[in-house]
């Protein structure tokens, strides 16, 4: 019965996606400001309001919490962005989870839904530079418990930039093709803890739900910029159009009995960008061990709405 669920509501979500798709709606391409083209990595969010639909395979073995044993968590993630105007979006994003437990056997399900949204309040085609500003909101209660979904909700407000240093002084015009991303936030759950009562012993136990700080940011080499704005260095296809970067996404508890412990991982990638699509593969490597000890991968492929259909759904609703 459960699973016959879980079916229900991925062919529902599918079906909402497809009929979003489907509005009739009245282009600036996505990520850009001047010259600089921010591609989207991995798990570190984009500072730019689009139309896209990503795709995000994630695996990797996590440390089982108290008595639990270790899991290889292989996670399925679906994201389509919508832009309102030019510069407000709206997001929408599920995942589906299979992790399968040392010993004893496995569990599949999905994660809670989770909604944003977003405002561009800055390009700057000369800095090349972009800030905005969202919320976004993980609903508890959406998902399956099984797999780790909460019962409680997450509220996430947060700054976006991006810059790139196109603007740099010849003389380091090979530092040019550069660029940075990054997001700064924090987490609010709307509950502060979950009490339970032990069936065995009849114990009542306390599981706390800090605030957290986001502070996550990206460094970008684009071989494209270089290749087409610094200097033909003779870089031929698919090199020609690839981005080498690596991701810091790091979370740091603010109270609640864990102040100040962070956790995150350093992502080294390469994305490839066509005209349509583009696509990645990352390694994940945790910073300590309150993070994990494991390696773990990621693997993306994004469609950019807006470039694939310019006259009708990759335009904002209100242009």
């Amino acid at each position: 019965m459960t699973q016959e669920k879980d079916i229900r509501r991925l062919i529902t979500l599918v079906l909402a996606v497809a009929f979003t798709l489907l509005m009739p709606v009245s282009s600036w391409s996505h990520g850009f400001a001047g010259k600089r083209f921010f591609p989207t990595t991995f798990a570190v969010e984009d500072p730019f309001v689009s139309d896209e639909l990503s795709f995000l395979v994630n695996h990797i073995k996590e440390p089982g919490e108290g008595e639990e044993p270790p899991v290889k968590s292989t996670t399925l993630s679906l994201e389509y962005s919508k832009r309102i105007t030019q510069n407000l979006g709206i997001s929408i994003g599920e995942e589906y989870r299979h992790m399968d437990f040392e010993h004893e056997g496995s569990e599949d399900g999905f994660g809670n839904l989770e909604t944003g949204v977003k405002y561009q309040f800055l390009t700057s085609e000369e800095h090349e530079t972009i800030l905005s500003v969202g919320v976004g909101a993980e609903l508890g209660g959406t998902g399956t418990r099984r797999v780790g979904a909460e019962s409680f909700s997450v509220i996430s407000p947060a700054l976006f930039f991006g810059k790139g240093f196109g603007d740099l002084p010849e003389s380091v015009k090979f530092i040019r093709p550069l660029a940075v991303t990054g997001v700064l936030g924090t987490n609010y759950p709307t509950r502060s803890k979950n009490v339970t009562v032990n069936e065995e012993t009849g114990e009542t136990e306390t599981e706390r739900n800090p605030d957290t700080l986001t502070w996550a940011f990206t460094i970008q080499y684009s071989l494209q910029y270089l290749q087409s704005f610094v200097k033909d260095v003779g870089l031929g296809p698919p090199f020609n159009r690839m981005v080498v970067l690596i991701e810091f996404p790091m979370e740091t508890c603010m109270d609640r009995g864990c102040n100040g412990q962070t956790t995150g991982t350093v992502n080294p990638g390469i994305v490839w960008v066509g005209k349509y699509m583009q696509m990645g593969v990352a390694a994940q490597i945790p910073v300590n061990t309150n993070t994990g000890k494991n390696v773990g991968f990621f693997g993306l492929i994004h469609v950019f709405l807006d470039d694939l259909f310019p006259k009708g759904i990759g335009r904002p609703i209100f242009p």
